[in-house]
């Protein structure tokens, strides 16, 4: 599940801010993988990925985890976006909460959240996770953070390696396909209506007689 949770936007997160051309216009398919576009934003686009091992790349090496994944993705399409790591092996959702200022620095505009499932594999319980996913949610939406909470419920069996904890590649790019995808709907500026003039084709009234 997938779940872009609203709040008030600041300033610095309206769309304008980021674009200076359409994305139809300037984007091309994702899976060609060599793709040229011409740049959509008029800044970069800072976004922290903070999670566990299945944020770090655990058996798939960081460069094929998905915030790596997805900042590549993004670049394709023309947002000049950074995308910073923040996963830490064997974390959970306490010390996410903990860390969560340190790792998210000033200046960022989103975060992907993905509080993973190590709370219930050390023992930990819903209620104490779902309270800290709604904490950290509220702490950077303060902070006029735009959040991505992406928990999947249930996972994909292919999604797994080996040990049917840690996510594959394959997984890896269609999570960061997933988040792009919506990344860019979020920050795509509104559609401006377009009028046009019709010009006036009704016949002249005929001169009156005297």
């Amino acid at each position: 599940m997938l779940i872009d949770l609203e709040h008030k936007e600041p300033p610095s997160w309206r769309a304008e801010s980021f674009y200076t051309a359409n994305v139809s216009g300037a984007a091309r398919t994702i899976a060609a993988g060599h793709v040229a576009a011409a740049p959509l934003q008029a800044r970069p686009l800072y976004i922290v990925a903070i999670g566990a091992s299945n944020t770090s790349g655990l058996g798939v090496g960081e460069q094929n985890a998905y915030p790596a994944v997805l900042q590549r993705l993004l670049r394709q399409k023309g947002v000049d976006a950074h995308v910073t790591n923040a996963g830490v092996s064997g974390d959970v959702t306490t010390g996410m909460r903990n860390r969560l200022d340190s790792a998210v620095p000033k200046g960022t505009d989103i975060v992907i959240l993905q509080p993973g499932a190590n709370d219930l594999r050390f023992f930990g319980t819903k209620e104490a996770r779902t309270a800290n996913i709604s904490a950290m949610t509220q702490r950077l939406h303060a902070r006029g953070i735009r959040v991505i909470v992406y928990d999947p419920d249930p996972v994909p069996r292919d999604f797994y390696q080996w040990d049917e904890i840690h996510f594959n590649a394959a997984a890896h790019a269609k999570i960061a396909a997933t988040l792009a995808a919506q990344i860019i709907t979020a920050i795509k500026p509104p559609a401006t209506a377009q009028t046009s003039t019709v010009p006036n084709t009704a016949p002249a009234p005929a001169p009156s007689k005297p």
